[in-house]
């Protein structure tokens, strides 16, 4: 199984490592930082041994990489992976921002369901089932969240479950959340938060997340 370095330290941007399987365009890595989708936060960018990686996905436990026709690598061969860095951050930032809200609307909204969620590099939303306008209510929680992030508190990660890879973050006196995603280690690395509102209708309601810088 791959080991999954961007666990462990999600500042890493560059790694030494093999490849350990070949199927044509598609490789797998002895050990790795390069995050594949999952959770809604998308796939960093990269390279392997120079080639760019044209998909990452989950495959069980398992990480699958794909490159473009012509990467000529096989098993065993020593690669250098590296990530787009500055994406990789916007990605944690606006990830745990996202994580953060979500706890925020659990812990006050009785009956909140998630709907789904999805965090690009510009932007993080979170959809959920909710029958009226959230609107009215996006001052509060983004006060709430703020105020999290300015206490710069320390954000916990690690395995709930070892062997099947489950994990979770946890804020001390405030929450413990299941999440396999990478994470900033202190709230202050999200800067300054803004919520917006997005009716997609049919009793969902989506929330927009910014960040700046």
């Amino acid at each position: 199984m791959t080991k999954k370095l961007f666990w462990s330290d999600p500042y890493q941007t560059s790694l030494l490592t093999q490849v350990s399987a070949v199927d044509g365009n598609d490789i797998r890595l002895v050990s790795t930082i390069f995050f594949a989708f999952s959770g809604g936060q998308e796939s960093d960018q990269g390279t392997i041994a120079g080639h760019a990686v044209v998909a990452a996905r989950k495959e069980g436990l398992e990480l699958v990489y794909t490159l473009a026709d012509g990467h000529g690598l096989l098993p065993g061969r020593d690669v250098e992976v590296r990530i787009d860095w500055e994406r990789r951050y916007r990605l944690m930032r606006l990830h745990f921002a996202a994580e953060l809200v979500l706890e925020l609307f659990y812990k006050s909204l009785s009956g909140v369901g998630k709907a789904g969620a999805h965090i690009a590099g510009d932007k993080a939303r979170i959809d959920f089932v909710w029958p009226e306008s959230i609107a009215p209510l996006l001052p509060a929680y983004t006060q709430e969240a703020q105020a999290i992030i300015d206490a710069n508190l320390d954000i916990i990660c690690a395995f709930d479950d070892e062997t099947t890879q489950r994990r979770y973050w946890e804020i001390s006196g405030f929450s413990r959340v299941p999440c396999g995603g990478t994470h900033v280690k202190k709230t202050g690395e999200l800067g300054q938060i803004r919520l917006k509102r997005n009716n997609i209708g049919r009793g969902k309601e989506r929330v927009e997340i910014y960040l700046t810088p």
